[in-house]
């Protein structure tokens, strides 16, 4: 069906029902970090944070085959962190989060070559059928209004290796001063990435769309380009804890979270500044010949998921997952019902942000407050880096 986008009476305020409310049990803190290190440990003891740790907050988190989780520090509050993309040591479970930069810390130079070094990772995904890692770079760090040449782009690596397989730029489709490339989803068999940009830097008038990267070609299509769906909702507003988030200076954020169903034939979506869950097929993305009417046409409105959003993963099942962060916890879309509730919440989750399957299965996913961090309101030694799972 067509989408319809609510009355703008309706998103002005965000309302939280007993009908969305979740059972606080079923969600735990699985790991909660003192900030991040790049440092081994000594002697025993936990490594220092890294000096800037409070500006270097964790946001996704994805695993591999072999069960290695994998995150991002994206450079958005500070530039100077080692590393944008990092190994993350699970085993440890006091002090700072013990990071190793992927592939190398060198690799993640902010001050190499736009063109082939990681600068400013968010999202990224973990291919297991391929046995690689797509990076999404968005090119820009905190303090430059401009990314520079050649600095948007996914790097796909080997992720036993760390070698390069292959870098495709995205300056042709994503505008260096507007874009804010936030999260990529892989069809793995037919190696396609899909982008989404959220235009958060050219808020309120975003320029936001979705991309499509073919691997085979190392083409980029924009499509959706500042379709409803993927553009803030008029008239929400970001609530979190309560709060409106950043009032005065609101959060005025596009399509965020982007995922796969299982048999690739359906792609979602969510809006962060708005409430809705969107999906289309995919056949329709790939084909360059498509037109933008048919394209609009065929987005479906998948209802309202009772909070602001940030990440979404699809499990194997095709239950998709979707971090909540104005109820602090995570909600389940059931394709085979249509039904979109509240799972897991608990005062405690801070921002939840990536949402991720664990090596068990289950959902893990990230929260580290980010808002507060963007809003400099969380001071340097008390920044806490979580990791929360569905029991």
């Amino acid at each position: 069906m067509n989408i319809r986008l609510p009355a703008l009476a309706i998103l002005a305020t965000l309302t939280v029902t007993a009908a969305t409310a979740a059972d606080t049990s079923r969600v735990e803190r699985w790991r909660s970090y003192a900030g991040v290190s790049w440092d081994g440990p000594r002697d025993g003891s936990d490594p220092a944070p890294f000096a800037n740790s409070v500006n270097a907050p964790i946001a996704g988190i994805h695993f591999d085959a072999a069960g290695r989780a994998f995150v991002s520090t994206p450079r958005l509050v500070a530039a100077d962190a080692p590393a944008t993309l990092s190994l993350l040591d699970t085993r440890a479970t006091t002090g700072p989060a013990r990071l190793t930069a992927f592939p190398s810390q060198e690799a993640n130079a902010v001050t190499g070559a736009p063109a082939t070094h990681l600068r400013n990772v968010l999202g990224f995904h973990i291919d297991r059928r391929n046995g690689w890692l797509w990076a999404l770079d968005q090119g820009f760090v905190a303090g430059e209004a401009e990314a520079p040449a050649g600095g948007q782009k996914i790097v796909v690596f080997n992720v036993r290796t760390g070698k390069t397989v292959r870098t495709i730029p995205l300056d042709a489709v994503a505008d260096r001063t507007g874009s804010f490339l936030n999260d990529i989803a892989v069809d793995e068999v037919r190696k396609v990435a899909y982008v989404s940009d959220s235009g958060l830097r050219s808020a309120p008038d975003n320029q936001a769309g979705i991309i499509v990267v073919d691997y085979a070609s190392g083409r980029a299509r924009r499509v959706l380009d500042r379709h409803p769906a993927v553009l803030p909702q008029p008239g929400a507003k970001v609530v979190s804890h309560g709060a409106e988030v950043w009032p005065g200076k609101p959060l005025v954020l596009g399509v965020n979270g982007i995922a796969l169903s299982p048999d690739r034939s359906t792609l979602y979506w969510t809006v962060t500044t708005g409430t809705h869950a969107y999906a289309i097929p995919t056949s329709l993305l790939r084909d360059a010949h498509a037109r933008p009417a048919t394209l609009a046409a065929a987005v479906r409105d998948l209802g309202d998921v009772g909070g602001n959003t940030d990440g979404i993963v699809t499990d194997k099942a095709g239950n998709l997952w979707i971090t909540d962060v104005t109820r602090n916890g995570i909600v389940r879309y059931d394709p085979r019902t249509g039904t979109l509730a509240l799972q897991a919440a608990s005062d405690g989750v801070r921002w939840p942000d990536t949402p991720a399957i664990g090596p068990d299965g289950g959902v893990v996913f990230t929260a580290s407050h980010l808002n507060g961090h963007f809003a400099g309101q969380v001071k340097a030694g008390e920044e806490r880096y979580e990791l929360w799972r569905l029991k």
